[in-house]
């Protein structure tokens, strides 16, 4: 292979689509040329691109490095890292049956996951550490205020509580993801909190609509649970379009995630 070319492994989690390269240096793909890799039509086709690198953390097996469909770095990625940890895990070589635990240095933290993949289910449950839920803010979009829950789960978040339509994530999405208000844009979560659950739609920052969010599943249970509609200590089901995810609220604020990743196949690109 040329210099130019790259290896990749195509990962989803609950639909939420990652292309996964091992990388020494993180400047071997810069970040143009990752959004060139998420293009639908002329690239591989993804959400984002996680980049495996060396761990800059002791105790850890590897770096995770987040970059969105649009060239963006995000801080973290909940789908993205249990899609890694699957990876990791398989290419350690573990006895078929066995569960591992895999560590992951991210920019928002070590990250901690269970891989269970006896029958090749790939199930993985990730330590998000503490997800912060920050208050209520209220921000003016098209001369309308809007009321939002924010939370930080490594990554931002703006939460929407209440029942919406598509066309409604679809024009407070954008707007909310790139308001002033927040410098670094935010994710946006559209959540419908019921006795069973959580009925979740994201618009994630420099995305869009995507059919999974790990760290919006996380950020949306935090304040359901903060705001008194969800139990702590136990798994809230947070259903997606892509699927559901179960995240546990436990008493200290720390977060566990649990849910699928899937490799769907390998290749190199020019």
């Amino acid at each position: 292979m040329g210099d130019s070319t790259i290896q990749f492994h195509k990962y989803e989690g609950l639909g939420n689509d990652f292309v996964v390269v091992e990388l020494a240096d993180e400047r071997d793909l810069p970040a143009a040329r990752a959004a060139v890799l998420c293009d639908r039509r002329y690239g591989v086709g993804a959400d984002g691109v996680l980049l495996v690198l060396p761990s800059r953390a002791e105790g850890c097996d590897a770096r995770m490095r987040v970059i969105n469909a649009d060239g963006s770095i995000s801080e973290m990625c909940g789908n993205g890292v249990r899609c890694v940890a699957l990876h990791l895990a398989r290419a350690g070589g573990k006895p078929t049956g066995a569960t591992e635990t895999v560590r992951i240095d991210t920019d928002a933290g070590t990250c901690a996951c269970t891989v269970e993949d006896a029958k090749g289910e790939g199930i993985v449950t990730a330590d998000m550490g503490v997800v912060r839920v920050l208050g209520e803010r209220i921000v003016e979009v098209d001369g309308q205020p809007v009321k939002l829950e924010i939370a930080d789960a490594g990554n931002p978040h703006a939460i929407l509580l209440g029942a919406f339509d598509r066309a409604e994530v679809e024009r407070l999405g954008p707007r909310l993801a790139t308001h002033p208000d927040f410098p670094r844009g935010t994710n946006v979560e559209f959540a419908r909190v019921g006795g069973d659950g959580i009925d979740l739609v994201v618009w994630e920052r420099g995305v869009g609509i995507t059919l999974a969010c790990g760290t919006g599943a996380c950020a949306a249970a935090a304040v359901a649970c903060a705001r008194g509609g969800m139990p702590l200590g136990v798994p809230i089901a947070v259903r997606l379009p892509g699927g559901r995810l179960d995240v546990t609220i436990h008493e200290d604020g720390r977060v566990t995630m649990r849910g699928p990743a899937r490799h769907v196949f390998s290749g190199v690109v020019g």
